[in-house]
């Protein structure tokens, strides 16, 4: 987001109605500030939002174990050639 608000020149500043609605805290922190610190609110209420097992699952789902494929590509249906 902060890219694009570089990229595109500025950003809230060129925006007469969002300058106004703006508070103090708002001026003083950059674009890419301000986002990280939006960022960091949102991981904070994820963090208290969810419990101890629900933390666990997300940190080892890449390590889970799914069954091998049975079978392979071919169907039955494949080599019969004679009609129905």
């Amino acid at each position: 987001m902060g890219f694009l608000r570089r990229f595109l020149g500025g950003g809230r500043e060129s925006d007469p109605d969002a300058a106004t609605a703006d508070d103090d805290s708002s001026e003083t922190l950059d674009p890419d500030e301000e986002e990280r610190a939006h960022e960091l609110e949102l991981a904070r209420f994820e963090q208290a939002r969810s419990d101890d097992l629900i933390r666990r699952q997300q940190r080892y789902a890449d390590r889970s174990w799914t069954p091998p494929a049975q079978g392979g590509e071919r169907r039955a249906e494949d080599g019969d050639a004679s009609g129905s």
